[in-house]
C-alpha cells in the first residue's frame, strides 16, 4: 500500500504539472457551464433539446467531455510514454510491479473526473439553479460505465502504441469523431437520423445521451448501458491480452 500511495502521489503531481491535461479536465467543463449559462434564456427548456434546458444540456455534455479527455487524450500517451522511457520494463523487475503504476494512473484519472463532476454539477446547481440529476442512481451508473468504457479504450490504445506521440495521435483520432457523434459540437437532435443511430453505438454517444436522459428524469435506455458495458469489457480484455511492458 505504501508503494501504491507513493506512485499515486507521483502520478498526481505529474498530472497537475501537465497544464493542458489538468486545465482541460478540471477547468474547461465548468467554464463551459459558466459561459453558456450567462446567455440570456439559455436556462429555459428548449424543444430543440428534447425539452431540456440549455444549461442542463451543457452540464451533461461537459461531464462527457471530461471523461473523453481523460480516456482518449490523457491515458494513452501517458501509458505509452512510460513504455517508451523504459519505466514499465524497470518496474517489472521490482517488487512494485508495473501493474501498480497502471492502477495509480487510472486512480488519478478517476479522482480528476470525480472532481470535475462535482465542479460541473455544483456550478450548474449553485450558479444557475439547475436541479440535481432526477434519476441519480442511473446517472451515477452512467458515469461509472461511461468512464469504464472510455478508460478501457484509452488503455487499449496505450497498450499497443509504440510511443507517446503515437498514443496521442491515435487517441485524438478517436476523440474528435466521438465528440461529433455525441452531439458536443452540435446538438444530437440536429444530426441526421442515421448519425443519431450511429451515436447510440459509440461509447461517448451512449454516455452523453444517458447523462442527459437521467438528468431530466427520462430514465435510461438499456441499449446505452449495454453499449457502454460492452465496450468496457471488450476493450479491457483486448488491452490485457495485447499489453506490452516494453
Amino acid at each position: 500500500m505504501h508503494a501504491f500511495r507513493a506512485l499515486a502521489r507521483t502520478e498526481s503531481r505529474l498530472f497537475l504539472r501537465d497544464l493542458p491535461a489538468s486545465i482541460s479536465t478540471l477547468a474547461v467543463p465548468v467554464l463551459l457551464v459558466v459561459a453558456f449559462g450567462l446567455i440570456p434564456g439559455f436556462g429555459d427548456a428548449s424543444p430543440d433539446l428534447g425539452g431540456q434546458s440549455g444549461t442542463q444540456f451543457i452540464a451533461a455534455i461537459s461531464i462527457g467531455i471530461a471523461i473523453a479527455i481523460l480516456g482518449f487524450a490523457v491515458l494513452p500517451p501517458g501509458l505509452a510514454a512510460n513504455r517508451e522511457k523504459g519505466i514499465l520494463r524497470r518496474l517489472a523487475a521490482t517488487p512494485v510491479g508495473p501493474a501498480r503504476l497502471l492502477a495509480a494512473q487510472v486512480g488519478v484519472a478517476g479522482a480528476a473526473l470525480v472532481l470535475s463532476l462535482v465542479l460541473v454539477v455544483g456550478a450548474a446547481r449553485l450558479g444557475y439553479g439547475v436541479p440535481l440529476p432526477a434519476d441519480l442512481p442511473w446517472f451515477l451508473l452512467t458515469v461509472v460505465l461511461g468512464t469504464a468504457a472510455m478508460f478501457s479504450l484509452g488503455l487499449l490504445v496505450g497498450a499497443v502504441a509504440p510511443s507517446a506521440r503515437a498514443g496521442s495521435g491515435i487517441g485524438m483520432a478517436m476523440f474528435f469523431p466521438s465528440m461529433f457523434l455525441a452531439g458536443v459540437y452540435v446538438p444530437r437532435e440536429t444530426l441526421p437520423p442515421a448519425l443519431q443511430h450511429v451515436s447510440d453505438f459509440t461509447p461517448l454517444g451512449a454516455c452523453v445521451q444517458a447523462l442527459r436522459d437521467t438528468w431530466v428524469g427520462h430514465g435510461v435506455r438499456p441499449l446505452h448501458l449495454v453499449i457502454m458495458a460492452g465496450y468496457a469489457v471488450l476493450a479491457s480484455t483486448v488491452a490485457v491480452r495485447s499489453f506490452r511492458w516494453q
